[in-house]
Parts: structure tokens; sequence; C-alpha cells
């Protein structure tokens, strides 16, 4: 086999993500590097460069309408391990990893290299059901301070949902807070591979910061801490947290209780 081709439609950042060993599964059966089309979205071009294992990566905003079946019984990645089996297909490790040329991420984000110790919190996600209080995460940060666990907190989160960092800047009325909702993917990276550890909404930051190696907790309360089997996140879930249940309004993260997720983020250091 000369070429090959793998197609990924979806949008979202952290999806991609969960597809890295797969992709490289194939690039390993077949012993040669593949070619990746994916949603501009992804900035895959930017993220995925330094993977020695694909070859382009090309961008198509794909029609919509498209169908296709899928086994819901089944998470993202048990989905691509079920193709792969039925291929005869070997993954090596189920687990993401993405390899990262972080001295070339400095030249456009010098304003990122800060002197002391950092830490770095997701404060947004594609879906609002998702996302932890703006109040919690300031009360998150009052704590970790008072244990001297940082010197500054990058506040990771989309351009189009930079008000929820602003919002914590301004009402947590603290100077250690660094907004990077301005910065494309790369600046992310930068921020994340700067910090101690990442703590987050179950959103595509969390699972980047965990495929990049950086310890991981993801906040957990609506959705099912299953789906992160093959991934390197610590969850932290709420206190009588039922798995395998979708609730899609965001008052449910209020179960989770800034002195817990605390609790929980000091045990696991």
């Amino acid at each position: 086999m000369n070429k090959i081709c793998i197609v990924y439609t979806h949008h979202k950042l952290g999806d991609l993500i969960w597809q890295l060993p797969y992709i490289k599964a194939i690039s390993q059966h077949h012993q040669t590097n593949i070619d990746l089309v994916v949603r501009e979205k992804t900035q895959a071009q930017n993220i995925l460069k330094d993977l020695k294992h694909i070859n382009q990566i090309f961008y198509n905003d794909f029609r919509k309408g498209l169908l296709y079946w899928v086994d819901l019984k089944l998470n993202y990645s048990e989905r691509s391990q079920k193709l792969l089996k039925i291929n005869s297909i070997n993954v090596e490790n189920k687990y993401p990893n993405l390899e990262i040329d972080v001295e070339s991420l400095k030249k456009n984000n010098s304003d990122l290299l800060v002197d002391g110790k950092k830490i770095a919190f997701g404060v947004d996600s594609f879906e609002d059901y998702k996302m932890w209080y703006e109040e919690d995460f300031i009360k998150l940060a009052d704590l970790l301070f008072e244990k001297k666990l940082f010197n500054y907190i990058y506040l990771v989160c989309s351009p189009e949902k930079s008000h929820i960092a602003k919002k914590i800047i301004t009402e947590s009325n603290k100077d250690y807070f660094i907004d990077c909702s301005n910065k494309d993917l790369q600046g992310v990276i930068l921020a994340i591979k700067n910090s101690d550890f990442f703590l987050g909404n179950n959103s595509g930051p969390l699972n980047l910061a965990a495929a990049l190696g950086i310890k991981s907790f993801g906040l957990i309360a609506n959705d099912p801490v299953s789906e992160l089997k093959y991934s390197k996140i610590i969850p932290i879930v709420p206190k009588d947290y039922v798995d395998n249940v979708w609730h899609r309004y965001r008052n449910g993260m209020k179960n989770l209780k800034p002195d817990e997720v605390f609790n929980q983020v000091i045990e696991n250091l």
C-alpha cells in the first residue's frame, strides 16, 4: 500500500485527540505515513505537525447532511478499536499521546513565559452544561494559593467565551490569573506545557493536556466518567455521582464543591 488518507469529520479538538492512538496504529500496521483530512476548527496543522507518522494535513469543512451508522453502545475510542480489530490492526497503546516541539511555540507567545510556579484552569467548553461555575474556580484558586501551589494560573478558554476568563479575573480581584482566551492552540499548548498541572471542564483542552503528559484533573458531573477510561485524565466527580448518565443542564456542575475538588487535587499531587 503506497498511500493512506484518514478522514475525520468531527470539529471538536478533544474528539480528534481520542483518535490519535488509532491513527498511529494504522500507520504502524501498514508501515507508511498517513495523510489526514479534518476540519480547520481542530487546528490540526498546528498541533499535529510534529507527529512523525503523519505526512500531510488537509482542511475540509465537509457538507452537512451526511449520514453514517455508529454503534451507540460504544464510546469514540471503543468504536475505533472495533474498526481496527475487524481489520486485524493491533493497537499498542490506547492512550492518546501528543509530541510537540515547545521551543517553536515561544516566539509568538513570550507573554506567557513568566517566572514562578504555574498551573492551568480550563474554564470553558463547547457544551455549556459541562462548565463549572466561575465563582467555584475562584474559590478553588484561593484554596490552592493558600497552599502555595502556584504563582500564576493560566485561564484557558476559546475566544468565543473569553467573557468567562474576564469574569473570573474581575470578580476575583486577583492579579495571578493570566487570560489565554486570545491565544490560538499553539499558545494554549505552551501554557499547558508550562504548568505543573491542569484542571478543567471535560473539553478539548483537558484531553489536550493529558495527551501532552501533564497531570490533568477533569471536572465531571453531567456526563459519564467511564468515557475517560482510555485517558490519563484524573476524574473529579461529586459525592453520590452516578456513571453513564447524561444531564444537559449546567446547574448539575454545582454538585462539585470547591473544597471537595481541592481535597481530591491534593490527594493526587
